[in-house]
């Protein structure tokens, strides 16, 4: 039975011992956001209130809810977890907080529709032909959509299938998104405006699996053909648009233990060689030697100076066709 003094010293286990537990790694107070797409770190730790925050999908809490989170936990199976396997019920309340609340499968069922006859706004045309300069037949293959809330907000829907194209998650990634504005204004409303609350970059549904990104695609593959190894399902859209083979993992850590087996069975069955272009910064880097480990031969490409990640270089590309 869980006693108020051991629910209380399990939220006081220090925040970022937690994370370091969970796989994830800190480095000056901050880490890759596993919950969403994430390419520089925006997973923020505060040593104060002991908590985790992220600026870019909103996700936030303490250690018992980053275990929740982050190992897809109940919450009893999460203080279980942190107190080193000890048998612990949760503390009865009259009043459950949002916080100690399990959290819920992936709805599927209540988002499939809307890739079935994929929709695209004028932003999200104006962002991926103008601004990205894909192929409409790879938008077409990965079934963006878009939609416009309440407040105006335009979004763009990245659906995420497995190899029996069952939908297992999806990305929602906001079009009005400003990367110029400060990073506590995009997710703090304000107090004194009647104005709608600023949304993050990025939102995902409560129980979306986004970790192997394209997987429809490994159906596809033939005998020694290559597989491109990308961060996110921008690069990912890119390396299609190039015309080859690609799936996206923004982080080894997301990664299921049956998402690796599939590109290991891969390696076995049809001897596809992996390839990447890792980001040209730390995290990319360390990205790569940590996929090296679970991917026999993965092999590095480096990016032409000046491009930070396969999307520059897609574009940096495409430029001079065009020019040509």
């Amino acid at each position: 039975m869980l006693d108020r003094l051991t629910l209380q010293r399990l939220r006081d286990l220090p925040i970022e011992q937690v994370a370091e537990r969970v796989g994830l790694h800190v480095e000056r107070h901050k880490s890759l956001c596993p919950f969403h797409d994430d390419h520089r770190p925006s997973l923020t730790f505060h040593a104060r209130s002991n908590t985790f925050r992220c600026f870019s999908c909103g996700a936030r809490g303490g250690p018992i809810d980053l275990v929740m989170r982050r190992l897809g936990m109940s919450f009893p199976e999460a203080c279980r977890w942190l107190d080193g396997g000890v048998r612990i019920d949760p503390l009865p309340l009259s009043r459950p907080r949002p916080r100690e609340e399990a959290y819920k499968p992936f709805d599927a069922a209540r988002y499939a529709r809307f890739f079935e006859h994929p929709w695209l706004s004028d932003p999200a045309r104006q962002f991926l032909f103008q601004e990205r300069r894909l192929d409409p037949r790879v938008v077409a293959w990965c079934r963006l959509t878009s939609w416009t809330d309440r407040h105006g907000t335009h979004w763009l829907q990245t659906p995420y299938y497995d190899t029996n194209m069952r939908l297992v998650g999806l990305q929602n990634r906001n079009l009005d998104y400003k990367k110029s504005a400060p990073a506590e204004a995009q997710t703090t409303a304000r107090a004194t405006s009647s104005e709608p609350m600023v949304q993050p970059r990025f939102r995902f549904p409560q129980g979306s699996r986004c970790g192997l990104y394209n997987q429809p695609v490994l159906l596809r593959l033939r005998p020694g053909e290559p597989l491109w190894i990308t961060e996110g399902c921008s690069d990912c859209w890119a390396m299609l648009s190039s015309g080859h083979k690609a799936v996206a993992i923004p982080s080894a850590t997301t990664l299921h233990d049956a998402e690796v087996r599939l590109l290991l069975d891969l390696h076995d069955r049809l001897s596809t060689p992996f390839h990447m272009y890792p980001d040209a910064d730390a995290p990319g880097e360390r990205l790569f030697l940590q996929l090296r480990d679970l991917l026999p031969g993965l092999v590095h490409h480096h990016l032409p100076p000046g491009c930070k990640d396969f999307s520059d270089y897609y574009l940096s590309i495409n430029k001079i066709e065009k020019s040509s």
